[in-house]
């Protein structure tokens, strides 16, 4: 018998008392008003940084300072950082940026000279109006590695996990793409933000010339005073526009033993390191689903009371960095193969993107569903859980369906 969907709606937390991040609102508009968030979606430029969680939208201009890369952990880096802003000079004391996969690689975050915020664009009813269409064709798209060499990948990795090396790894490949005239930055922000307003849309500049951008489903933490959140996924299956296969899908999602199993391992994962940060965690038994629109997703919502107020969601983000959900597990063992296996650097793809302020609130969602856009390019990423029961063709059909993401905001095909 088929199992009925659970359907989890995008995390929302509690409402919560206004920290520093809550700086000054659109200027002429309440919190609340109509057109308070597109109204910043609308104003993102750039050289701007941009984020929008379930909670608030942010944009963020000019540079106050930049985290230094260094040998003390990042959060104390960020820490000193927002300490070098006075509570009296009238600039927010808040970070905002992101941090790569490999976790001593440098991070691309600052203290903006400026950060306006606004409610979340999901709460925002302007946001149902349709982004303008991408013009069609025009990009040249070159798959890195070929769809046959992933595949290749995937099987050996499979190999190995049979012989008992290690039980999970993260594979991931891209798709470059060229075009006459260079990525349109806003409009891709538009259609990402509006196709899935739920979810965390960022676009943020990660070097000259260069910016990271997508549409995450995944919260990696969040802090609101003690009160932790970590929403990790793994278990995937592509949307389907015709209903009753979407259903099926969702169902099919729900009872498959493979997905289970790389759900748990996550989700264990998770509980195991965020347990001695907290005085109770809850973790719930069987997993959720959540969409996004081009896939569903297993979701387990992992909550718990912070046991020193002094630990900041940066700090906890770096302990949890990187799940299983983007790299596998032995984490060492993983990183290895992702070394061997992929040809490209990852950069922030699988890093962690968000923001935090000098009270330690924040939220951090793992960078998933992006692509780094240069002057005249764009390099699209997607990655697949592999585990012992992995199907060569599968996994490279799930990477291809989560690149449909982009693809569709750009109005190109694979």
């Amino acid at each position: 018998m088929s199992t009925v969907p659970q359907i989890a709606e995008p995390h929302r937390p509690p409402a919560h008392t206004p920290s520093s991040a809550d700086v000054t609102p659109p200027a002429g508009a309440s919190r609340s008003a109509v057109g308070a968030a597109t109204g910043l979606l609308d104003a993102y430029r750039r050289e701007d940084r941009f984020l929008a969680t379930p909670t608030r939208t942010l944009l963020a201009r000019g540079v106050r300072h930049s985290v230094p890369h260094g040998p003390e952990p990042l959060h104390r880096r960020v820490a000193d950082a927002l300490r070098a802003v006075g509570p009296d000079d009238g600039g927010p004391r808040v970070v905002l940026g992101a941090i790569p996969f490999d976790p001593s690689a440098p991070a691309a975050l600052v203290v903006p000279e400026t950060v306006t915020t606004g409610p979340a664009l999901a709460m925002d009813p302007l946001i149902a109006l349709p982004a303008a269409a991408p013009a069609r064709g025009g990009w040249t798209v070159r798959p890195e590695p070929e769809p046959e060499e992933y595949a290749r990948g995937v099987a050996a990795a499979v190999d190995r996990m049979w012989q008992g090396e290690f039980s999970k790894v993260v594979l991931a490949r891209t798709l470059r793409l060229t075009g006459a005239n260079g990525p349109d930055l806003p409009a891709m922000v538009q259609r990402l933000a509006r196709r899935d307003p739920g979810g965390y849309t960022f676009a943020l500049p990660t070097g000259p010339g260069r910016t990271l951008l997508g549409a995450s489903p995944e919260l990696l933490v969040s802090r609101r005073g003690g009160v932790l959140v970590s929403n990790p996924l793994a278990g995937s299956a592509p949307r389907s526009g015709d209903l009753a296969e979407d259903v099926r899908r969702a169902a099919g999602l729900l009872e498959s033993a493979k997905d289970l199993h790389e759900h748990a391992v996550v989700v264990n994962a998770v509980h195991q390191t965020m347990a001695p940060y907290c005085s109770s965690i809850e973790v719930p038994a069987r997993p959720s689903l959540i969409r996004t629109a081009t896939m569903w997703h297993l979701s387990t919502t992992v909550t718990g009371t912070l046991a020193h107020p002094g630990v900041s969601a940066l700090e906890i983000a770096g302990a949890l960095h990187p799940t299983p959900a983007v790299c596998g597990t032995p984490t060492d063992v993983a990183r290895a193969v992702i070394q061997r296996t992929e040809p490209f650097d990852r950069g922030f793809f699988t890093g962690v993107v968000g923001w935090g302020d000098a009270e330690g609130n924040g939220e951090w969602v793992v960078t998933i569903r992006c692509a780094e856009a240069g002057e005249d390019s764009l390099r699209l990423y997607a990655g697949a859980g592999v585990v012992a029961a992995s199907d060569p063709a599968a996994e490279t059909a799930e990477t291809a369906a989560k690149f449909r993401t982009f693809l569709d905001a750009m109005g190109a095909e694979l």
